[in-house]
């Protein structure tokens, strides 16, 4: 299939929808990145401990038996957080891996025990300074990326860009990446109460002279410190450029892959407002729309964007959710804006 196209089946509540995917798999011929003796990387996002979203591991334990079908030998994949929760290292990791569900495959964390295991590709985009692709990522002889679409409160949309620029990426270009959305305390409003001090995940923020002070190089630019605040002195701005920084570290992952040795597949179900990286999901923006399978990011996203509310996720994010698959177009990866879908 060539990369300007895009697979679709659509959800049913009422149907077998594993034998619905093995059509798709089987039209859009993805499993044909496999060859036998391949070390394929299926890279997906466990969810967050406590976080309800994450794709249905049954979908996903499907996708494993295919590859191994065709003599491949796959591997569940992620990478370490940057944040502080329940996947910021390895053991952590995985133990969270066992609990959504995982359980069936052999898990590894792609950069390592503490995100050492990494190597550096040049950025195609010099807004980031290179991009550190996850060891095990790197090495793999094939990838299968399965996303969950899903809204994001930094980039706005979460789909196959970011599970490759922020999901296959050490801590170092994650940081690199958010560091890209400028932070902005407004004296006058700073009461210098330390609610923000108090709800950072990594104690960051200090009060001087009775005002806030937030200055840290480890500073991820989330938004809890600015949805805490009480009198809204603080907040983010610029947030267009994280976008294009998973543009660029996305570009860097793919570029490191022998050529149609990956493909993409999105789930469009369980379409919350907000990411899989949290606890909790927030709401949904619309009923489960379907599966869609292709071998370019750039299409792939762009026909998950089509089918649900992404305007709703404009507005609660203050982003453009469109920016990343711009971006990558741009930077001359295979895929339209507006590819051809076939139904299946």
């Amino acid at each position: 299939m060539e990369k300007e196209k895009v697979c679709f089946t659509p959800w049913n509540e009422f149907g077998n929808m594993m034998d619905k995917a093995k059509t798709l798999y089987d039209t859009a011929n993805v499993l044909e990145v496999v060859e036998p003796g391949d070390k394929v990387a299926v890279k997906l996002h466990v969810g967050e401990l406590g976080n309800q979203n994450y794709i249905r591991p049954y979908l996903v334990k499907q996708i494993l038996d295919l590859v191994r079908e065709k003599g491949g030998k796959p591997f569940l994949t992620d990478t370490v957080t940057y944040y502080p929760l329940k996947r910021t290292n390895a053991v952590d990791h995985m133990e969270t891996a066992l609990t959504n569900g995982f359980g069936f495959g052999h898990f590894i964390s792609a950069d390592g025990l503490m995100s050492e295991n990494k190597i550096s590709v040049p950025s195609p985009d010099p807004i980031l300074e290179d991009v550190e692709v996850a060891g095990a990522i790197h090495q793999a002889d094939a990838m299968i990326v399965v996303s969950h679409v899903k809204g994001h409160p930094l980039s706005g949309f979460g789909g196959a860009i970011k599970n490759l620029g922020m999901g296959c990426v050490s801590k170092k270009t994650k940081l690199e990446q958010h560091r890209l959305i400028d932070l902005f305390i407004d004296e006058e409003l700073c009461q210098g109460c330390g609610i923000c001090a108090e709800a950072c995940w990594f104690d960051l923020p200090r009060i001087e002279n009775d005002k806030a002070v937030i200055d840290d190089p480890g500073c991820m630019r989330c938004p809890i410190c600015s949805t805490a605040c009480p009198e809204g002195a603080i907040s983010l701005q610029g947030k267009d450029k994280i976008n294009k920084g998973l543009a660029a570290a996305s570009k860097g992952v793919v570029d490191s892959f022998a050529k149609n040795k990956i493909a993409f597949l999105n789930f469009a179900i369980d379409i919350s407002v907000v990411c899989d990286c949290g606890p909790g999901g927030g709401h949904y923006i619309s009923e489960n729309k379907g599966i869609f399978a292709s071998f370019s990011p750039v299409s792939v996203d762009a026909a998950s964007l089509n089918i649900i509310d992404y305007e709703q996720l404009n507005q609660v994010h203050n982003n453009d959710c469109w920016i990343q698959v711009r971006e990558l177009e741009k930077l001359k990866e295979a895929g339209k804006i507006n590819p051809e879908i076939i139904s299946v």
